[in-house]
């Protein structure tokens, strides 16, 4: 996850609409896979797999991130979370890339590293930044590489070496407003962070709204402004 976000939120990143949505459509993303051990690879706070940590039976979480300035040890619900700046092999069973794979130059490397460090069988949830068009100072503020349409980062997993079991795009009720504001402010990519705390009317407003795409989101090729997509190393 985008560290520089977590900076803007602080403590309240567990209740703004945009990050409480995003972990449950990871929860549906990977429900019914029998999740054990979490790699979560870029980690930053370890939010995401903190949240599966908390919501499902999931046993320990490894966060990888190159920006922690020392490895150290914590825990969720009694299960153990080590944060590590590396990793080598391990047994975890499914790798978390959220919002990962556009910061680097190399996605399929980064992906065939660490499907080169999970046994055979491991799942993969992949999500991305959706639509070149959508580019804008948001995306320069947070160093991004490029933006992704879903059959993009899905070619991408699939030249890494992972088959690709569903995908899908989430923020879709909001994508036509959010879209909207980023084509109308595209004439400057002045980096600037596009998220901010919101007031309780309009998080709550948000969140319903995200809510209640929930049972659409696994069926939704269309649009979106996030692209997530469950791959699995053969």
């Amino acid at each position: 996850m985008d560290l520089k976000e977590e900076d803007i939120l602080g403590a309240d990143i567990g209740r703004h609409w945009y990050y409480r949505s995003k972990a449950a459509a990871l929860g549906r993303a990977v429900a019914g896979i029998g999740t054990r051990h979490l790699l979560d690879v870029g980690a930053g706070s370890g939010f995401f797999s903190r949240h599966l940590l908390a919501q499902t039976p999931a046993e320990s979480a490894l966060c990888v991130d190159t920006g922690y300035p020392c490895d150290r040890d914590d825990s969720v619900a009694g299960k153990p979370v080590l944060y590590r700046r590396d990793c080598g092999q391990t047994d975890c069973d499914l790798v978390l890339m959220m919002d990962v794979l556009e910061h680097v130059d190399d996605d399929r490397g980064l992906v065939r590293h660490y499907a080169g460090k999970v046994p055979a069988g491991a799942h993969f949830l992949v999500t991305v930044p959706a639509f070149q068009f959508l580019w804008s100072g948001h995306d320069v503020f947070l160093e991004h590489k490029r933006r992704y349409r879903l059959a993009e980062v899905e070619a991408a997993l699939r030249d890494a070496g992972l088959a690709i079991v569903r995908g899908a795009y989430y923020f879709g009720l909001v994508f036509p407003l959010a879209a909207a504001v980023r084509l109308a402010d595209r004439k400057t990519t002045e980096p600037r962070s596009s998220l901010k705390k919101q007031g309780a009317l309009a998080n709550g407003v948000l969140s319903a709204i995200c809510a209640a795409e929930l049972p659409l989101f696994p069926v939704n090729r269309l649009a979106g402004l996030s692209a997530f997509v469950l791959a699995k190393k053969p």
